[in-house]
């Protein structure tokens, strides 16, 4: 049965989309394995999950020499009905003074979801 509980605690309130998002929104400059390091997800999903933000107008991103520049869009709706009165430039401000760098919990693919 401990199994079915530490399935059950893996889960997380945020996306890997709005964790992203949340990345670049801190570093606009930010390379894509740095943004994967940080996420815990592959350089690939980090590339799908950018390319998907960037379609869907979340993020511009622009060439700045060999890298990419990243701009958020602030006045972005979210894409729910439920949230859709809302931007996601609020959810972003939320979470802008909180520290950008994986902890070690999450280094280790551990979450911080056990904590009180």
């Amino acid at each position: 049965m401990p199994e079915a509980q530490e399935l059950r605690t893996r889960w997380t309130f945020l996306t890997q989309h709005a964790r992203v998002l949340l990345m670049i929104s801190r570093d606009q400059d930010v390379r894509l394995r740095d943004l994967a390091a940080a996420c815990g997800l592959t350089e690939r999903a980090v590339q799908a999950v950018v390319a998907d933000l960037e379609t869907a107008g979340y993020v511009t991103r622009t060439r700045k020499g060999r890298r990419n520049h990243y701009n958020v869009v602030d006045g972005t709706p979210f894409r729910h009905p439920a949230e859709a009165n809302h931007p996601v430039g609020a959810l972003l401000d939320l979470f802008a003074d909180l520290d950008s760098g994986p902890t070690t919990a999450t280094a280790n693919g551990d979450h911080d979801d056990q904590h009180p």
